[in-house]
């Protein structure tokens, strides 16, 4: 078997491998399309951060004091609130934009990482330098925790925008001459930075790898530039602390700082390499060989932080896969490399006490390149296969489904491989990513219908009933656990409005309300009815 038929099989596993990410891109895209229709909240949370929008759009802080009516304040950095901001301006209070946003930060992170393996990855150029780019950020929407937080009213997936741009920025700063292009360079990069650490505290992960890749390279040259960053950003956070009286140090710092459950971290690390592991390995070989054969790139410092430390703190409350989000970003990014570089065959190995263990595969390097040609693609097969989640009854994808023998283990008809063999999810997995139906919207209608006619308050565990029927919202529930927690919340005056029965309906879906909270709730209310909307039961409590 000579070496163009390694080429021709390298072209047609090629495309196939293309032809299955695309594939889901087109589930992606659909299942986006399918929560902006959607006008209620798909992951709990998702109404809060709505409220957050609308508060800001008015001019006014969600940093607020939660001992007062009507006890509401939000724990998440202001700026991806702030983005979305104009749309209330324009249309109102609206789930779309919000989902739009998160959607469209995906697209560009995926687009920020084909960039960078087209340009780092490999020394030559062509047709299959650009095609292991585009695969390389399409592996990145392929992944199941990309694609079930990507389009939601969360700001999780834009913190990973600013982080993926901002590495790629600075990945080669220091390599640039002319000074004033290196410092716009440097300038925008850190601008970067400092944007997804007030899109979300997890951030921070990302700053310290490019402040560590920084001082390792240039230690002068990042203690002056880390500096002027450094006073930016706790500029802003003191501006925000004076300006809300404290309360964003204590809503968004001090309650956010969580128990970790060790069992939850494991289980998602075994869930992250199950799902990612065909990519995960030529990432971790490529970070070895910059480690002994060349020099660490930013981008595998910023692997090794995202996978420790995102990957550790999954386990915390309030934690789940989307910690390993970063990490997933930087993994495409790394097998991304690796792939460009098998491919064209550009492995160099320089002089040093390991090059013994190398010298003797020399004589087998055609061989090598030729099993790479075949391999390379398998791995993205592998990945496609490993990662594939999918509506097993919309069409288009039923008739996939059906011919690819596809049976459906989630909420309404969908098929996620992240599920066990034993039908379970691991802990701190979000159980989302299925379509929603015409019955969940109008379910969701019903809902709303009795918060409007509702005599007294309404306090909803999902915000987005009161707004769609012009309730005040009232509290902020896991936020009020996170204070309580803490020993940070009286919660006196709300369990008082409790007790004289004030509301006359509370909704209820996952309870995450302090505990003597919902003891008041439990002796001055009765379950009066159930609703049954995108697969959770919602609980409407009367007063007793």
């Amino acid at each position: 078997m000579d070496k163009p038929i390694f080429r021709v099989t390298n072209r047609v596993l090629m495309a196939a491998a293309l032809l299955v990410l695309l594939g889901h891109l087109a589930v992606y895209a659909a299942y986006a399309a399918n929560l902006m229709r959607f006008p209620f909240d798909y992951d709990q949370g998702e109404g809060f951060e709505l409220v957050d929008t609308v508060l800001f759009s008015r001019g006014e802080w969600p940093y607020r004091d939660t001992e007062v009516f009507p006890f509401y304040s939000s724990n998440y950095p202001p700026l991806f609130h702030v983005l979305a901001a104009p749309f209330v301006w324009m249309v109102g209070p609206a789930y779309w934009y919000g989902r739009l946003l998160g959607f469209l930060a995906t697209l560009v992170t995926a687009a920020a990482i084909g960039f960078a393996v087209y340009r780092d990855g490999a020394a030559g150029g062509g047709r299959l330098k650009l095609l292991v780019a585009a695969m390389a950020g399409l592996t990145y929407l392929a992944s199941n925790t990309v694609y079930h937080i990507g389009p939601l009213f969360r700001q999780h997936a834009s913190m990973v925008m600013f982080e993926t741009l901002a590495v790629v920025v600075l990945a080669n700063a220091n390599e640039i001459t002319h000074i004033r292009r290196r410092r716009r360079t440097l300038a925008a990069g850190l601008l970067l930075v400092i944007a997804a650490g007030y899109t979300k505290q997890l951030a921070i992960v990302t700053a310290l790898a490019i402040g560590l890749f920084l001082f390792i390279r240039r230690p002068r040259r990042a203690l002056v530039w880390g500096s002027m960053a450094a006073a930016v950003g706790v500029g802003v956070f003191v501006w925000m602390t004076a300006a809300t009286n404290g309360e964003w140090w204590r809503q968004a710092i001090v309650a956010n700082v969580n128990e970790l459950n060790i069992q939850q971290s494991v289980g998602l690390f075994r869930l992250w390499f199950s799902l990612h592991g065909f990519l995960i390995v030529p990432a971790a070989l490529l970070v070895f060989y910059e480690l002994y054969f060349d020099r660490l790139s930013l981008y595998a410092i910023w692997f090794l932080l995202a996978v420790g430390l995102n990957g550790a703190a999954s386990g915390t409350w309030g934690g789940g896969d989307s910690y390993f989000a970063t990490a997933i970003a930087a993994t495409c990014i790394l097998s991304g490399f690796f792939a460009a570089r098998t491919l064209a065959d550009e492995w160099q190995f320089t002089e040093n006490y390991l090059s013994r263990l190398v010298y003797p595969l020399r004589p087998l390097a055609p061989g090598l390149l030729r099993a790479g040609l075949i391999i390379m693609p398998l791995l993205y097969l592998g990945y496609g296969r490993a990662t594939l989640h999918l509506p097993t009854q919309q069409p288009p994808f039923d008739a996939f489904a059906r011919v690819l023998n596809i049976r459906p283990n989630a909420l309404n008809g969908f098929y996620d491989s992240a599920r066990t063999a034993d039908g379970q999810f691991s802990a701190g997995y979000a159980d989302i990513g299925h379509f929603t139906t015409p019955d969940d919207v109008q379910a969701g209608w019903l809902i709303v219908e009795r918060a409007r006619t509702a005599a007294g308050h309404v306090m909803s565990e999902e915000a987005g009933f009161s707004l769609a029927a012009g309730r005040e919202v009232i509290t902020n529930p896991t936020q009020l656990l996170n204070l309580d927690k803490k020993g940070l919340y009286n919660g006196g005056e709300l369990i008082r409005l409790i007790e004289d029965r004030a509301f006359g309906l509370i909704i209820f879906r996952a309870q995450f309300y302090p505990p003597r909270l919902l003891r008041a709730v439990g002796d001055h209310y009765r379950h009066a009815e159930s609703i049954y909307m995108n697969g959770f039961e919602y609980r409407l409590l009367v007063p007793d």
